[in-house]
């Protein structure tokens, strides 16, 4: 392989006999990323495709660079299978989240692994000093690459679709929040790079990262919630991600916690109750680091008592969260995940599934509460995803003219 080559991106051409044969690369190359290392023979059966058809694709996908083979499987009867893998090295994309407390760059190769990551955090983000970090460190990234600088297909951006919600909340001033909801954060970080830029929204990202390398690969249709400083979420509906109408379904941080039954009084929303905002304030409160609600220090003492408070808080709304989710669209799952650590998220899981059982579930069938396989890297992975799915995945709308 010639590492100054770009990878060929396997894009859509039109309704002909190339376009279809592009749709087949990328079903060889999906097979192998859900399933890992394949021989020929059984990508013929999981793609059906033929032997012939198989042996052609998989040809060029080597030479492209975009397959390896491995050492061949001998002891079986026949001729040793040669089982063929992704190449890490046949494509890179980078993955931004920008969060209400850090921002996150991950560069990623074509099998979805991490290779290097930057972060900068802060209290909230000031546009500017965010957005010359936002370039000085995905050009780091890029430049890291060397010669294999060409194979980096695009950059994939997952934020908030508003920054300055729930503003007032955060401290923020009517300027401010303005400020932010008013920037167009794809296109700003387009303005930055000659790559194609993809755009989700965070917690979107970060649901499309559990349904490529997560849950997603033995789960079909499930709601996901992200705990982060505020509480998020999105959708998946027959292994595909769910938009809604604005790009905004799974938008539970605005769920109502109670009925407006007294004209003028607003009832609570879940974001005020699940979010992890909610445990950095009663850790103030009580004079200590807010910081400990993202790290193992959340659970030890002097901060264990305020964590359990919140998790009482947390899980009692998650579950309201859970069975209105499921009444509306009669879920197989509900997989949480968030930007705390692993001994808290298993909490705070194993008290929503108690407070389950203190809701009326007649006329439902009771859905499955899992944890997330991701963590607190799923919205850059998300992010990172979005340019290779583009590039290499199959299309359904591959054979419409463009």
């Amino acid at each position: 392989m010639n590492a100054l080559l770009a990878p060929p991106l396997l894009r859509p051409r039109g309704s002909n006999h190339v376009g279809m044969r592009q749709f087949n690369e990328r079903v060889v190359l999906q097979a192998i990323r859900q399933h890992g290392s394949l021989p020929k023979a059984d990508l013929a059966r999981l793609t059906h495709l033929t032997a012939q058809t198989i042996g052609l694709i998989t040809t060029r996908l080597e030479e492209d660079g975009l397959l390896l083979r491995h050492q061949p499987v001998r002891g079986r009867i026949g001729q040793p299978s040669v089982p063929l893998a992704l190449n890490p090295d046949g494509a890179f994309s980078i993955g931004i989240k920008v969060g209400r407390r850090n921002t996150d760059w991950l560069l990623v190769d074509f099998t979805g692994k991490v290779r290097q990551r930057l972060t900068l955090p802060y209290a909230f983000p000031d546009t500017a000093v965010l957005l010359p970090a936002l370039s000085t460190h995905m050009h780091t990234l890029r430049d890291s690459l060397g010669p294999l600088e060409p194979r980096l297909v695009g950059i994939g951006v997952a934020a908030p679709f508003q920054m300055g919600g729930w503003h007032k909340m955060l401290g923020l001033s009517d300027a401010q929040a303005s400020d932010w909801n008013a920037l167009d954060m794809g296109a700003a970080v387009q303005a930055m790079t000659d790559l194609p830029v993809n755009f989700a929204k965070d917690t979107s990202a970060a649901c499309v990262a559990e349904l490529v390398a997560g849950r997603g690969r033995d789960l079909k249709t499930f709601l996901y919630l992200f705990i982060d400083t505020f509480v998020g979420g999105g959708l998946v509906v027959n292994s595909h991600l769910h938009g809604g109408l604005h790009g905004n379904a799974g938008a539970v941080a605005s769920l109502p916690m109670q009925l407006a039954t007294t004209p003028g009084t607003v009832p609570d929303q879940l974001v005020a109750h699940a979010s992890l905002w909610e445990l950095e304030q009663r850790l103030l409160s009580v004079g200590l680091d807010p910081t400990a609600a993202y790290d193992d220090r959340a659970l030890m003492p002097p901060f264990a008592t305020e964590t359990q408070a919140w998790v009482a808080q947390a899980a009692a709304a998650l579950a309201h969260c859970v069975v209105s989710g499921t009444a509306f669209l009669d879920l197989e799952a509900v997989v949480i995940d968030g930007s705390l650590c692993r001994p808290l998220l298993e909490l705070l899981l194993e008290r929503t599934r108690l407070a389950l059982d203190d809701f009326n579930w007649e006329g439902l069938w009771r859905t499955e509460l899992v944890a997330g396989s991701i963590g607190s890297d799923a919205r850059a992975l998300g992010g990172a995803l979005l340019p290779l799915h583009a590039n290499f995945a199959p299309d359904r709308d591959l054979f419409l003219k463009t």
